[in-house]
């Protein structure tokens, strides 16, 4: 394997984008194994993540939607940056879908729905405790209008019938 898709401890958010479209450009010639130490690389960092996600969750490629096993067993490798991210994801290409939708784009809400999709796809892939705890913050947050992520719900500006999506996409995993 090539080195070149090994993620450094100091990597930056731009860096792992890039790093990220190469690996997918080259998914379909890696190992599993190869797979797994790529994504593990990745997430070990909070940019690296970052990078990984906004690339992956929203590519074009195909490639994709069906995580392998050295994919999952990449993130799994990172369970409290992976769980983080993963929840702000759904939350986030769900409150977006409702503005696209709002804003009669309708190519840019099924784009937020998609990312939405692999998010939910990749915290049933990966069965993380994590993120079932991180699930029920975010709930109790949106019902109580306060708790550990008020500041995230406010820094994006969710106003009550996107919060309201986000609760209703939430309450429905692991049921």
């Amino acid at each position: 394997m090539n080195n070149n898709l090994i993620a450094d401890k100091n990597i930056s958010f731009e860096d792992a984008i890039a790093l990220t479209e190469r690996f997918i450009e080259q998914i379909s010639q890696l190992s599993e194994g190869e797979k797994e130490k790529v994504i593990s690389s990745l997430v070990a960092t909070e940019n690296g993540a970052r990078g990984l996600f906004v690339t992956y969750l929203t590519s074009d490629n195909s490639v994709v939607d069906n995580p392998s096993q050295g994919i999952i067993n990449g993130l799994k490798t990172s369970p409290q940056i992976v769980s983080e991210l993963l929840v702000k994801n759904v939350a986030m290409s769900t409150g977006m879908r409702l503005t696209h939708t709002r804003n009669n784009n309708p190519d840019m809400a099924e784009s937020s729905f998609k990312v939405t999709q692999r998010s939910l796809n990749l915290i049933d892939e990966l069965s993380l405790p994590e993120t079932k705890e991180k699930i029920i913050l975010l709930i109790n947050t949106i019902k109580e209008k306060e708790g550990v992520y008020q500041e995230f719900l406010s820094r994006w500006g969710y106003d009550e019938e996107q919060k309201k999506q986000i609760l209703d996409v939430l309450t429905k995993i692991d049921q």
